[in-house]
């Protein structure tokens, strides 16, 4: 008897979580896709302002700091502006890189517009198969996390390489490629974990979501950049 109780009050409190998971996760996809198209109004008004491209640095270095202080108020509701902000100014930084490849092919229309179709697929369709597959993808924590720093490493080791004039052939499209896998790892693992209740601010798990589109919508416009050289 005690036995049957224990197992029922575990589905109920499963049932209740799951709930509780879907609807922080409905909270994150409506905010999210609010940020996606503010982030796309600010590229694009960065684009027509045509900025500097040192303009795409500083504005990354202002998004760390509304990044750091969306985290302290992430319970309040301060923290949609802080979002906002975060979000507007990493589309911002996207407008002399976005016009850059409009310069130098006659087909970077084309180029911006198949990585973002391709980004929403990839999207929609690893969040879509966690939803589905009710499986548990939490295993990919460690592994996304020590990519993530290599990823990091291989990425800041280019740069400083670039600007001695120093690089290593092929190491740009072997970073995108890892940087794809990566971030398509972190939609399921981002999705999982709000369903399974490890993630109950809609705002934070927004912002790890809109980082993951970020990162591989530019590292598809790579790859797909580099296919067209």
């Amino acid at each position: 008897m005690a036995d049957a109780d224990f197992i029922t009050q575990s589905q109920t409190q499963a049932g209740s979580r799951s709930e509780a998971g879907y609807k922080v996760l409905r909270q994150t996809y409506l905010l999210l896709s609010m940020t996606v198209l503010f982030s796309a109004l600010t590229a694009g008004i960065s684009m027509a302002v045509a900025p500097p491209p040192m303009t795409g640095i500083v504005c990354l270095l202002a998004g760390f700091f509304t990044l750091w202080r969306l985290h302290k108020v992430a319970n309040s509701p301060a923290a949609l502006g802080w979002v906002f902000a975060f979000t507007g100014l990493l589309g911002f930084s996207l407008g002399p890189m976005l016009n850059a490849y409009l310069q130098m092919s006659q087909s970077g229309g084309l180029l911006i517009v198949y990585a973002l179709a391709t980004t929403g697929a990839i999207f929609m369709t690893l969040s879509g198969y966690t939803m589905i597959s009710k499986k548990d993808f939490s295993f990919l924590g460690g592994f996304l996390s020590v990519g993530l720093w290599i990823l990091i490493g291989g990425l800041l080791f280019n740069f400083v390489g670039s600007l001695f004039g120093f690089q290593i052939s092929g190491l740009h499209l072997a970073l995108s490629s890892m940087a794809i896998v990566l971030f398509s790892g972190f939609i399921m693992y981002d999705t999982h974990r709000i369903l399974s209740g490890g993630e109950t601010n809609y705002v934070l798990a927004t912002v790890s979501m809109y980082l993951s589109i970020y990162n591989l919508f530019i590292h598809l416009l790579a790859l797909f950049g580099w296919a067209d050289d």
